[in-house]
Parts: structure tokens; sequence; C-alpha cells
């Protein structure tokens, strides 16, 4: 017998329509290893602040640190979720799987979010 209960989405957080980071921004954000992983991770599904951290293999106050940057960033939004027993806890998913970055002279690089290990 499962002790955990159903889970309801009750609120999403507003999150900007346009991501408009400065390439030394991203480079600084995505510069973290931790940071990486914890997008990579969101990236593959929505998951928990606990769930992040454990996937990533980072402690909850790094994950929730990264997480916090990465939603501030409008790279990740987040949506409470009300368990059957009362409790609440957010889920992380991210905004987009993958990010250009502008080269110069209308070029553009993509950068695709998701591990290459782990997509094969």
């Amino acid at each position: 017998m499962s002790t955990h209960s159903a889970q309801r989405s009750t609120h999403q957080t507003e999150q900007p329509a346009d991501i408009s980071l400065s390439v030394a921004e991203l480079f600084e954000l995505f510069g973290d290893e931790y940071t990486r992983r914890v997008y990579q991770t969101v990236t593959t599904q929505p998951r928990s602040g606990r769930a992040v951290a454990e996937a990533a293999d980072v402690s909850r106050a790094t994950a929730y640190r990264r997480l916090n940057e990465l939603r501030d960033a409008g790279l990740v939004r987040t949506e409470m979720m009300i368990c059957d027993d009362g409790h609440h806890k957010e889920r992380f998913e991210a905004v987009a799987t993958s990010l250009a970055i502008p080269l110069g002279g209308g070029f553009d690089t993509p950068v695709d979010a998701v591990d290459e290990s782990v997509a094969h």
C-alpha cells in the first residue's frame, strides 16, 4: 500500500514572454557546473526541488539556489503542487530546452540543454 498521495496543480508563476539575457549573463549562469546539471535535470522533466537535487547529485540547498537563479533569469518556471494530505511543494520546469547565442555578423549558435550522453 502506497503512502504517497496524489497531487494536483493549483498555481503557475508568471513568466516573462521573452528571455532576454546577454551572452555574458548566459556564460556567467551556465559557467557553473551545478547550474548546468540542475538545468539539464529539469529539461528532461518537471521535478520538485528535492527530486532535482537527487537527480543532479547536488545538495538540496545547491539545487534550490540554482533553481532560483534560473527562475530569476526566466529559464525555469514553477508550479505549486498541493498533495491530497494538504502539504504543498513547488515543481520546477524548464521554459526552453535550447538557447541560441548570437556570435555577431548575423550568426547564432544553438546550445542544447540536454546532455548528449543521456539523449542517445
